[in-house]
């Protein structure tokens, strides 16, 4: 997507923070949520700055749960509101049945979740164990987030921006899956400029107006089957026309035996590895999904012709990794490389698997 207007000088923010300030100057008209470690910086900080902005009429509410949040935001989404809110894994948890309700009834706004370790209310330390109920619907039926996966401070400022575009261009909600991590460290950020994303029209909105047009009506209620099916057949379609917003990096794939596929902070961590494997005449590359949905399928399938082996690295038990392994489709062996409940591989642990991979492969090959 194209690059925002930047005129101000970098600033040292932490994540949640930087996030919270690239929403107010993104003009959200509303923002509804509920404190919980690692992302209560969101809402603290718009609780401070929003009342000293007298150009900005934002309401910023503390509501009384995370179900009660996610159904605030899907009342102001259909009155036509760009509408945010954020939370962490058991939070987004609660939400599911709302955000489940504000795609089948088609309405844009934000979601960031914020990842912590898990199952349960786990620990407060970062994690990568959400992208199961990120990217394959964690509540009922079939439906799709636009996932934005931000490896970086000025990411999490960025994609405020870019999520919003997403959101309101296919009336879908969006994510921004970051972890705790990228949350609360603190890095130098050149934030988008004030008031450079323009409110869209929204003619189907319930804005109360119905003197020159029909009535709108906006629900996730479709009693009869063949109407409901009608619904899910019009999001299929939206879904397929969204794999063109499909986005990933590559760093050093023209050369690479190794390829290495992992996303946000495990992302930054490979590029310390793929740094360290080089200087021992190891060539290996990085592929960093952008978008986890839609995912670069087809260009994983296209690099997986030319490496040795594929490493997908994660905070997790494995989960992306059969998002890889399905675009890769046998042309090339997938490893997987993951911690859990807060613990995050170094850049030695992955360059020890990518090496005792490699003699693995030399041993099967002689």
């Amino acid at each position: 997507m194209e690059k925002e207007i930047r005129t101000e000088e970098p600033r040292l923010m932490k994540g949640n923070e930087a996030l919270a300030e690239a929403a107010i100057r993104a003009n959200i008209d509303a923002y509804f949520g509920y404190p919980i470690t690692p992302q209560s910086e969101v809402i603290e900080y718009l609780m401070f700055e929003v009342p000293n902005r007298k150009d900005k009429k934002t309401v910023v509410l503390q509501a009384e749960s995370e179900v009660a949040s996610i159904n605030m935001v899907y009342g102001a989404a259909g009155a036509g509101a760009r509408v945010m809110t954020s939370s962490s894994s058991p939070g987004i948890s609660l939400m599911q049945e709302g955000i489940s309700y504000i795609a089948s009834a088609q309405l844009p706004c934000l979601v960031v979740n914020v990842v912590r370790g898990g199952p349960g209310l786990g620990t407060i330390q970062p994690s990568q164990s959400d992208y199961f109920q990120a990217t394959k619907g964690g509540g009922h039926g079939d439906y799709h987030l636009i996932v934005l996966a931000p490896s970086s401070v000025q990411e999490l400022a960025d994609f405020v921006f870019d999520a919003f575009k997403l959101a309101e261009k296919y009336r879908n909600p969006a994510m921004i899956l970051a972890d705790g991590a990228l949350g609360q460290m603190m890095e130098k950020v050149v934030l988008p400029k004030d008031n450079s994303l323009p409110k869209v029209s929204k003619p189907w909105a319930t804005t109360g107006k119905t003197k020159d047009r029909e009535r709108n009506i906006i629900t996730s209620l479709f009693i009869q089957p063949e109407v409901m099916e009608k619904v899910n057949l019009e999001l299929q379609e939206k879904y397929a026309a969204m794999q063109s917003e499909v986005r990933w990096e590559e760093l050093n794939t023209d050369d690479a035996e190794v390829l290495l596929v992992a996303f946000g902070l495990s992302a930054r961590i490979c590029q310390k590895v793929m740094d360290l494997g080089r200087a021992k005449g190891i060539k290996i590359g990085l592929l960093r999904p952008i978008t986890l949905y839609p995912f670069p399928y087809k260009r994983i399938a296209e690099l997986a012709e030319k490496v040795d082996f594929i490493l997908d690295v994660e905070m997790n038990a494995g989960q992306m990794v059969e998002d890889v392994r399905l675009a890769v489709e046998g042309r090339a062996p997938v490893y997987f490389k993951g911690r859990m409940g807060g613990m995050i591989s170094t850049p030695d642990d992955i360059l020890n698997e990518v090496e005792a991979i490699s003699e693995k492969l030399n041993v099967l090959h002689q």
